[in-house]
């Protein structure tokens, strides 16, 4: 379920608010190699399934950056802002990834606006983010992004 906000004083207005879920995607091994070839990151942990058993996960696993990059579109799916002119990724606080994801596994983004301060033009928000992973124990990335939007 999406939250829908029409402008940066509707979008002020829900400083402090919990974002919810967004669905849960699927990590699959053709991604993680997709992005292994982006980012020229061929390390056998991710790409390598039969080595990868053997190795200190049980599994192929994700690139932390991969999960860091899906908090975009999962982020988009808890909330939707209109009527603005511009939507910029500003930067991270803080990320950590305490859990790794292994190919195949589901994950989601739990989302809470910490914040909304005003800057020239526009607005910038810190969300605090947990990307879940179905079934685990611990979140594969806890992280606060910053976005600035602008009217």
């Amino acid at each position: 379920m999406s939250i829908t906000v029409n402008g940066l004083d509707e979008l002020r207005a829900l400083a402090g608010s919990d974002l919810g879920t967004s669905r849960w995607i699927t990590v699959s091994q053709d991604r993680i190699n997709t992005f292994a070839d982006a980012t020229d990151d061929h390390q056998w942990i991710h790409t390598d399934p039969e080595k990868a058993q053997t190795g200190p996960f049980g599994a192929p696993i994700a690139h932390g950056y991969l999960t860091l990059s899906l908090f975009i579109p999962l982020f988009t799916e808890v909330l939707q802002v209109s009527g603005v002119t511009a939507k910029v990724n500003y930067g991270l606080n803080k990320v950590r990834f305490p859990a790794p994801v292994k190919a195949g596994a589901r994950i989601r983004l739990a989302g809470r606006l910490a914040s909304v301060e005003d800057v020239p033009g526009g607005v910038q928000i810190a969300v605090d983010g947990t990307v879940e992973i179905d079934g685990g124990d611990k979140p594969a990335a806890v992280l606060q992004s910053l976005s600035r939007f602008y009217a």
